[in-house]
C-alpha cells in the first residue's frame, strides 16, 4: 500500500512539472497580432519600448508593447491591428500598454483618437486610457476620444456600439449616438454634449470604406493586417495548383519579394521585415510566394483560419560565416529568400508546439505531418526549397548593412545562381543586433512635451511592466547572435537606467457589479428638475451650478403663493380679486394639508354629485372659490345649468327643495372624518359660501336672485350680504319649510269658507 501511495505521488508530481513546462511554454509565445503603421502625413515620430530616443516612423513598421507614438502638428496616423483600426490626429500622444491576443490597450496622454472597431471576439477588448478615465470597447462600432492638451478633460462620443468609461468607484454605458465630457477622475463632472464630425471624422470614414469595400477580403482571412492595399496594386487570379493568388502591378522585371525595405530588431520576434511599398505588409508577413510563369505570385492562408503575424516567412542563407566576394575583397554577408508553398516556416525565437502549427496552417496549405517532421528535427539541412533554385530570389547584402537598417534595395550584392544554391540555409540570422538594429535607420524627429510624457493616466486594466532597455540586453544578445531572448531571461536583466514608463493609476471597481446606465443628459432649465444621477455617482458640478438658479425662483414663487393665501385668509374680499385668485380650474388646496394618496383613488372631475361623500363645515381657513370660479368650473357648470335656468324663468321656484343645486355643502355631520385633499389637477371644485367663517349655522331659506342677476353675483353680496349665497339646506329646514306653507294653505282655506267662496 504504501508504496502505491508513493508511486501515485511520484506520477503526479510529474504530471505537474509536465503541466508547468507546457504552461511555461505557452507562456513564451509571442503573441499572433502586432499594430501596423499603415498611413502617416507629416510628422509623426516614436520610440521604441524601453528606449528615449524619438525618430521618424516608416510606413509598415511593427509596432509591440511599450512603443510609444507622436503625431506633430498637422500630422496624422493610422494603426492597424486587424480587428480594429486606431487613427491618430494631430498633437496626438499614444503608447501601446499592451497589444496580445485578447487585449489592445492603449494610453491617450494628449490628442484626438478615432477607433473603428470591426470584430471582437468573446472575451477580447479594446481599451484606451485617458488621464481623467479609461474607455473600454466591448462592442464593434465607431468611438472618438479626445483629450485636453492640459490633460484636464476626456470627451467620449459612440457613434456607432457601446462602451464603458471607467472612474475612480464609477462606471458609465456610453451608448450608440451619445457624447460626454468628463473632468477630474471620480467622473463626478460631466456635461452631454454633442456629436460632432469634424474633417478628421471624414477622412477616418474615407478610410473605413477601403476596408468595407476591399476586394482582398473575399480571398484572405480578416485577421491579415493590411489585406486592403492589395486592391489597388494588383490583380486576383485562379491558378491551378495554387488557388487564388495576387500579382503585384507596376513592379520592375527583376523585382522579388523581400527586396525593398529594411531589417530591423523587433523583440519578441528578433529579426522583422519592414517593407517599402504601402502594400508590402500583408505579403510580408503572411502567406507565401511562388514564381508562376516569370512572375511572382503572392498565395494567402485559407480564409477561414485564423492568421498568424510571422516577421518574416523567409529562410536565410549562409550562417554566420557566410561571405561574398566584391570588388574590394570578401565581406560578411546575410542572404534570404522568400518561402514557397508547403515550405515549413521554422520561428527564430522560442515557440510551443502549439504556435508552431498554427503560425504555418494559417498561412499556408500544408500538410501537419510535414509540419511535425519538420518540428522534430528544426536542425536538419537536408530541406529543399523550391525558390532558391529560382534566379534572382535570393537577396544578399552585407552585413553591416544588414545590422544598421539600410535601404535593401540600395545595398544589395550580386551574388553567382551557384553560390546561393549550394548555401547552408538556416531559420536564423546569425547576426547581432545593435541598437540601430532597434530604432532603425531613420532620423531624429520631435517627441511630445514632456509634461504630456510625465502625464498619469487611468486604466481599467493593469499594463504589463515596461519593456527592458536595449542596453540592458545588448550583451546578452550577442553571446547568441540572432536569438531572441525569452520571457524568463529578459525578466532577470537590470536594466542600466530608468526604463522610460507610463505612470498607470488602476481605477478602483465601481461600487456596482455592472456599470451603471448611460450619465445623465443636462435637462433643460423648462424640466424643472436637475439631472437625476446614477447611484454609483454624484451629479456633476456644472450641473450643480445650473440647477441653483431654478430652485431660487421655484422658492420665490411658494413664497409668494404663501403669501396670497395670508392676505385672503385676513380679508376674504382681497381673495375674490381676479389677479390675487388662484387658476380657476381647481381650488387651491389650503383648507387642510394635503394627504398623500394614490391617484387612482381621486375622484375623476366629472363623476356624478350622488356618488360624493357628505362634506364638512369648511375650516375657518378654508376661502370660498371666487364667483368666476364656479361660473366657468366645468362641474358647476354641468350641475347648476338647469337650476338657474328656472331661477330666471320663476324666481319664486328657486326655493323648492328639488332645485337647489346639489353642489351646495350640505348640513355638518360631526361624525365624518375630514375629507382628504387630492392633488389640484384631480380634485372637483366645491362651492362654500362665503359667510362659512361667521355663520354658526345655515340661513332658514335662500334669497332668490333678481330677475337678470345670476346666483352669487359679487354686486348682489355687496348689497345685500344675504343675496348672492347660496343656502345651507338641510333636511329639517325642507320640513320646516313644507310646514310653513301646509299651514299656510289651511288658513286660507277656512277664510275662504268664512267668506262663502269656491275654491277652485
Amino acid at each position: 500500500m504504501p508504496i502505491q501511495q508513493s508511486s501515485s505521488r511520484a506520477i503526479a508530481f510529474f504530471l505537474g512539472v509536465a503541466m508547468f513546462m507546457m504552461a511555461s511554454l505557452a507562456q513564451a509565445d509571442p503573441p499572433s497580432r502586432v499594430a501596423r503603421v499603415g498611413y502617416v502625413s507629416g510628422p509623426v515620430t516614436f520610440s521604441p519600448g524601453g528606449e528615449d530616443d524619438w525618430v521618424a516612423i516608416s510606413m509598415n513598421r511593427p509596432l509591440v508593447t511599450g512603443d510609444r507614438l507622436w503625431a506633430d502638428a498637422g500630422a496624422r496616423a493610422e494603426l492597424q491591428i486587424g480587428n480594429a483600426v486606431i487613427r491618430l490626429g494631430a498633437t496626438t500622444s499614444v503608447t501601446l500598454l499592451n497589444l496580445d491576443d485578447r487585449v489592445a490597450q492603449f494610453e491617450l496622454a494628449q490628442g484626438t483618437l478615432n477607433v473603428r472597431v470591426r470584430r471582437l471576439d468573446p472575451g477580447h477588448v479594446v481599451e484606451i486610457d485617458t488621464p481623467n478615465l479609461a474607455l473600454v470597447i466591448s462592442r464593434p462600432g465607431q468611438y472618438r476620444v479626445s483629450v485636453d492638451a492640459d490633460g484636464d478633460a476626456t470627451e467620449v462620443s459612440t457613434t456607432r456600439g457601446e462602451a464603458v468609461v471607467h472612474g475612480q468607484g464609477a462606471a458609465y454605458v456610453v451608448a450608440a449616438g451619445r457624447a460626454y465630457r468628463f473632468g477630474g477622475r471620480d467622473l463626478r463632472d460631466f456635461e452631454s454634449v454633442s456629436l460632432r464630425g469634424d474633417e478628421f471624422d471624414r477622412w477616418a470614414m474615407d478610410r473605413d470604406r477601403r476596408y468595407d469595400n476591399s476586394i482582398s477580403a473575399r480571398y484572405v482571412s480578416r485577421d491579415v493586417i493590411g489585406y486592403q492595399d492589395l486592391d489597388a496594386n494588383g490583380t486576383w487570379r485562379a491558378v491551378q495548383g495554387y488557388g487564388n493568388v495576387w500579382t503585384p502591378s507596376r513592379v520592375s522585371s527583376d523585382w522579388a519579394p523581400y527586396r525593398d525595405g529594411h531589417w530591423a530588431w523587433v523583440d519578441p520576434w528578433g529579426w522583422t521585415w519592414v517593407d517599402d511599398a504601402p502594400w508590402g505588409f500583408a505579403v510580408s508577413h503572411y502567406g507565401r510566394w511562388a514564381h508562376i510563369g516569370g512572375h511572382w505570385g503572392w498565395i494567402p492562408g485559407p480564409v477561414a483560419a485564423r492568421a498568424v503575424y510571422a516577421p518574416a516567412l523567409v529562410a536565410f542563407i549562409g550562417g554566420a560565416n557566410f561571405q561574398v566576394s566584391i570588388s574590394s575583397g570578401n565581406v560578411g554577408a546575410v542572404g534570404w529568400f522568400p518561402l514557397g508553398p508547403r515550405d515549413v516556416y521554422r520561428p527564430a525565437y522560442p515557440v510551443s508546439r502549439t504556435y508552431f502549427t498554427n503560425v504555418n496552417v494559417s498561412n499556408t496549405v500544408i500538410n501537419n505531418t510535414n509540419i511535425t517532421n519538420v518540428y522534430n528535427n528544426r536542425d536538419a539541412t537536408n530541406v529543399t526549397y523550391v525558390n532558391q533554385q529560382v534566379t534572382g530570389a535570393v537577396v544578399t547584402v552585407p552585413t553591416t548593412a544588414f545590422v544598421q537598417s539600410q535601404p535593401v534595395a540600395r545595398a544589395a550584392l550580386r551574388v553567382p545562381q551557384e553560390t546561393v544554391v549550394r548555401a547552408r540555409v538556416t531559420a536564423v540570422a546569425e547576426v547581432a543586433p545593435t541598437q540601430a538594429s532597434v530604432r532603425g535607420a531613420a532620423v531624429r524627429g520631435a517627441k511630445p512635451p514632456p509634461q504630456v510624457l510625465e502625464r498619469p493616466i487611468v486604466a481599467k486594466t493593469r499594463p504589463p511592466a515596461a519593456p527592458v532597455g536595449f542596453a540592458a540586453k545588448e550583451r546578452v544578445l550577442a553571446a547568441k547572435p540572432g536569438k531572441p531572448l525569452d520571457p524568463a531571461a529578459i525578466s532577470a536583466l537590470k536594466p542600466d537606467k530608468p526604463v522610460a514608463a507610463p505612470r498607470v493609476e488602476v481605477v478602483a471597481p465601481a461600487r456596482d457589479a455592472k456599470p451603471v446606465a448611460a450619465p445623465p443628459v443636462a435637462r433643460t432649465p423648462a424640466a424643472g428638475k436637475a439631472p437625476a444621477s446614477p447611484p454609483s455617482a454624484q451629479p456633476s458640478k456644472r450641473e450643480a451650478r445650473g440647477s441653483e438658479p431654478r430652485a431660487a425662483s421655484e422658492d420665490k414663487g411658494d413664497q409668494k403663493g404663501k403669501s396670497d393665501q395670508k392676505a385672503s385668509r385676513d380679508d376674504p374680499a382681497k381673495g375674490r380679486k381676479p389677479v390675487a385668485a388662484p387658476k380657476a380650474e381647481v381650488v387651491p388646496p389650503v383648507a387642510a394639508p394635503p394627504v398623500a394618496a394614490p391617484r387612482a383613488a381621486t375622484p375623476p372631475v366629472a363623476a356624478p354629485p350622488a356618488a360624493r361623500p357628505p362634506a364638512v363645515a369648511p375650516s375657518p381657513s378654508a376661502q370660498p372659490p371666487k364667483p368666476e370660479q364656479r361660473d366657468r368650473d366645468p362641474r358647476g357648470a354641468s350641475d347648476d345649468k338647469g337650476a338657474q335656468k328656472a331661477k330666471r324663468d320663476d324666481p319664486g321656484k328657486g326655493n323648492k327643495p328639488v332645485a337647489a343645486p346639489k353642489v351646495e355643502v350640505a348640513a355638518p355631520v360631526r361624525a365624518a372624518p375630514p375629507a382628504p385633499v387630492a392633488p389640484p389637477v384631480a380634485a372637483p371644485p366645491v362651492a362654500r359660501p362665503p359667510a362659512a367663517e361667521k355663520a354658526a349655522a345655515p340661513p332658514p331659506s335662500v334669497q332668490p336672485p333678481k330677475p337678470g342677476q345670476r346666483a352669487g353675483d359679487p354686486k348682489a353680496a355687496r348689497e345685500d350680504p344675504a343675496k348672492g349665497k347660496p343656502a345651507a339646506r338641510s333636511d329639517k329646514a325642507a320640513k320646516d319649510d313644507k310646514a310653513a306653507k301646509d299651514d299656510k294653505a289651511a288658513k286660507d282655506e277656512d277664510e275662504d269658507d268664512k267668506k262663502g267662496r269656491k275654491r277652485p
